[in-house]
């Protein structure tokens, strides 16, 4: 299957039904894959969320209608979705800073916002080394936060959670691990729409069990039975990391025959020395074959 070719098609279902309350199923079935898979590939390789695209198509175009016709504003605004002319002018005049009354003059600068495609890009080259593993259900047990995501460099909200963890709640959490992967470990869940930098998820950092009587201390994540792509990753600690977290979502993804589902992504790290110039990881992505 041409994966670039069926998120083109997508994109071109998108533009045809700007005006219209989008059908997600058809969308996702033109796209031959999950609406989950497809909002979470789509936010990594353009960069913004899918209702943020629509939302600023929908204001570029209506742009262009104000303009070219004389169709009322308040006829506008329904068309597009909005309940009130209020709403349309508060949108309108967030992207355009002007407002749709004063976009109809001849001389007020708009802006454009265009459709988009996605084109192939030679790139990669590169090995990847990953297994495929099948896992029954099992709970991710330890502390979690709501924090924002950062693609390069050290998040501080991470070293906080660190911070907060024991060396005798280290100890504790080994006690329950019992399956793989072992000892302690990070998992991202629950994530805001878009994988842009600063979006919001949950994150755990704890173990990983099938252990029943879990103590009231540690907060619980119920992980249900999936298939894993376990990628290995070795180098500088965590430039390589977040390289190789980029093109599962780029390059591997889309070439892949294998599309994500819901649940965490998980993160294992050999130790907690980071230093080593060939410090190794494990990153766990909930799959499923298309």
């Amino acid at each position: 299957m041409d994966t670039i070719k069926q998120m083109n098609l997508a994109m071109q279902y998108i533009e045809a039904h700007l005006m219209d309350e989008l059908d997600y199923l058809e969308l996702s079935k033109i796209a031959c894959c999950s609406e989950y898979h497809f909002r979470r590939v789509f936010s990594y390789l353009a960069g913004m969320p899918l209702s943020e695209y629509i939302r600023l198509r929908k204001l570029a175009v209506a742009a262009i209608l104000l303009r070219d016709s004389d169709e009322k504003i308040i006829d506008i605004a329904i068309r597009f979705g909005y309940e009130s002319p209020d709403a349309f002018t508060r949108a309108f005049q967030s992207l355009h800073h002007v407002t749709p009354t004063q976009a109809r003059k001849d001389t007020v600068q708009l802006k454009a916002f265009l459709p988009m495609t996605f084109q192939l890009k030679v790139q990669g080259g590169n090995l990847m080394d990953y297994r495929i593993e099948t896992k029954e259900a099992f709970k991710i047990v330890g502390i979690s936060k709501r924090i924002k995501l950062v693609y390069e460099g050290v998040n501080p909200q991470m070293d906080d959670m660190w911070a907060r963890l024991k060396p005798e709640d280290f100890v504790a959490l080994k006690k329950l691990s019992n399956i793989q992967p072992s000892g302690i470990i990070c998992a991202s869940t629950n994530f805001g729409e878009g994988r842009q930098e600063g979006a919001e998820l949950d994150q755990y950092i704890g173990v990983a069990t099938t252990v029943d009587n879990i103590p009231a201390r540690w907060e619980t994540l119920n992980v249900l039975p999936s298939n894993w792509a376990v990628f290995t990753v070795c180098g500088e600690f965590p430039q390589a990391l977040q390289d190789v977290w980029a093109r599962i979502y780029s390059e591997w993804l889309p070439t892949s025959g294998y599309e994500v589902v819901p649940g965490p992504e998980i993160l294992w790290n050999e130790s907690p020395d980071t230093s080593k110039p060939d410090y190794k990881s494990e990153i766990w992505i909930p799959v499923i074959r298309k």
